[in-house]
């Protein structure tokens, strides 16, 4: 099993990663985008691959490729959501390849909700905005679910859910509760908007998937 899982919110300021990308779109889409790409030749032929997308990927329109990185016009909330909208069509598309490939390999997405998690407090990103970081606690004590039962969708996603699903919490508009089927947009079911996402993501990183 091969859980992407790493995430950044919303950093006041635009920043990058160490490799020049956005943080946002570096971090929650491309680096798993490479982290997957390198470690498939040596997943099982079995494997199962989930990526975490969010909610907030409803709020992502549809991507820019002039704009990808949001180089102008830099926008925390839209940069947040562009990267979860990522994560679902890179989840899809990379399903769609195994299944021309032939293979036994599964990739789906799922989604935790509101949990109660350091993503909301951390300096490099909701935490670097002082208003926000300090009326973040706040609102997750009213609003959110517990980090275990946000991990729940995952674990289901894993162990449930089949290929190009997506997975979430289904009380709430999917903001806690039990795990089942979650909601996409059209956007984020697009296969030509996936497919060009791929391309874009291979030649940013520069790794590519031996199917």
């Amino acid at each position: 099993v091969l859980i992407n899982n790493a995430g950044v919110m919303m950093p006041a300021m635009r920043t990058e990663t160490a490799d020049g990308f956005e943080l946002q779109l570096g971090t929650n889409h491309l680096g798993h985008f490479a982290l997957t790409g390198l470690l498939f030749p040596k997943l099982a032929a079995d494997a199962k691959i989930t990526t975490i997308a969010s909610v907030a990927h409803r709020q992502g329109p549809k991507l820019d490729f002039d704009n990808l990185q949001l180089e102008r016009g830099y926008n925390p909330q839209r940069g947040y959501a562009n990267s979860k909208l990522a994560n679902i069509l890179f989840a899809l598309e990379l399903q769609r390849r195994i299944d021309k490939a032939g293979l036994k390999v599964t990739s789906n997405a799922a989604h935790p909700g509101i949990s109660a998690t350091e993503l909301y407090s951390s300096p490099d990103g909701l935490g670097s905005n002082k208003i926000l970081s300090t009326l973040a606690p706040i609102g997750l004590k009213i609003f959110s679910q517990s980090a275990s039962a946000g991990a729940r969708p995952t674990l289901y996603a894993v162990d449930v859910a089949g290929g190009g699903t997506y997975s979430g919490p289904k009380s709430l508009f999917e903001t806690r509760g039990k795990p089942g089927k979650a909601s996409m947009t059209k956007t984020a079911q697009d296969p030509a908007l996936a497919a060009q996402l791929w391309d874009a993501s291979e030649k940013l990183t520069g790794v590519g998937f031996p199917f």
